[in-house]
């Protein structure tokens, strides 16, 4: 088998997961309704922040910051190296802004058209209003200026910090007539690159859309049970398949020579122990979702499940007269051997 590029690759799954996520959100909010798809993106975004926020702190170096300086840039800093665009201006120890200009990121080409506003806001009251809490300053909020939902050029607000404790329900206030200061990117922070090279980085920008199918999975198995992921995740997952086929085997190039080789590069490109025998890929635990909970096996096999439509998806973009066979079997040390065989089918 022909190796992927290394950046290619990269890039692939980023893309690919990326719609993943868009395609789960648009999928809830037309076949369940708005109010379950916010409370999807809330208690998605919680469950990130909860994992992520203050290790991260700490990993890019930002721990010793003042509380409002250290949160925005965080989310500059944690956005830039996910390749989302991300822009920061701070204005004192107390306030400090951060902005995602278009194209949003999470909303991808056109689906930013189908995305309520409440559920937008939703990741909001998720991560950004609960940054206080985790940092135990009762008096740090977010204040929301601008929104893409609403015709405004991309999500903006500021970190404040208050000469008060606040309420709750002002951890994060929406207000008009403010707008953030012109960013300069040579005022604001960087990276050191002896920590963060560019092989790094590269991997970084994968593993950045990985993290929001490793949280999407237990969220949704929590809020609409195993079969209501195998039907909502697993319809979201063949689409998008079908949808992204075409660019990751470009971005894959000689290395999606069949199907077979592409689907066994798209898994190693994130990291997993894959072998490829002809029309056979063999997989040797399941990295991606390795470390996260996901209850029952009825609940995990219902997650894999769900995910692998991503595959199924993609043989029936690249070839619709082939099928599919995926066999699981658990090992003594309790983790998946995974075998899919490409087989032309009786059609």
């Amino acid at each position: 088998m022909t190796r992927a590029d290394g950046d290619g690759a990269n890039q692939a799954v980023a893309d690919l997961y990326n719609a993943l996520m868009t395609g789960v959100v648009l999928t809830l909010v037309t076949r369940r309704g708005e109010e379950v798809a916010r409370e999807f993106v809330f208690r998605h975004f919680r469950r990130q922040h909860l994992e992520k926020f203050k290790p991260g702190l700490i990993k890019l170096g930002l721990d010793k910051l003042p509380h409002a300086v250290a949160c925005a840039q965080y989310h500059y800093l944690s956005n830039a190296v996910g390749g989302v665009k991300t822009e920061y201006v701070r204005e004192s120890d107390r306030k400090a802004w951060v902005r995602y200009p278009p194209p949003r990121w999470i909303w991808r080409g056109t689906a930013v058209c189908a995305v309520p506003h409440a559920v937008n806001a939703a990741m909001l009251h998720g991560w950004h209003g609960h940054n206080g809490v985790s940092l135990g300053n009762p008096r740090l909020g977010f204040v929301c200026t601008g929104m893409i939902t609403t015709g405004a050029p991309g999500l903006e607000g500021y970190y404040l910090e208050y000469d008060r404790d606040i309420t709750e329900r002002e951890r994060v206030r929406f207000v008009e007539g403010e707008t953030m200061p012109r960013f300069d990117v040579a005022q604001a922070p960087t990276l050191d690159v002896a920590s963060w090279p560019a092989e790094r980085l590269h991997k970084v920008y994968r593993s950045y859309a990985m993290e929001y199918v490793r949280s999407l999975l237990p969220t949704l198995l929590e809020l609409i049970g195993a079969e209501g992921v195998r039907e909502e995740v697993g319809r979201a997952a063949r689409l998008v398949g079908m949808q992204y086929f075409d660019e990751c085997a470009r971005l894959l190039g000689g290395a999606a020579d069949s199907f077979a080789a592409f689907l066994a590069a798209m898994q190693a490109a994130q990291g997993e122990d894959v072998t490829l025998d002809g029309g056979s890929v063999t997989q040797r635990g399941w990295k991606l979702m390795r470390g996260v909970a996901l209850g029952d096996d009825d609940r995990a096999l219902a997650a894999f499940d769900a995910w692998n439509e991503l595959w199924r998806g993609a043989l029936a973009a690249s070839d619709r007269f082939q099928a599919l066979e995926t066999r699981r079997a658990r090992g003594g040390d309790g983790d998946w051997t995974i075998e899919w065989r490409v087989r032309t089918s009786a059609r």
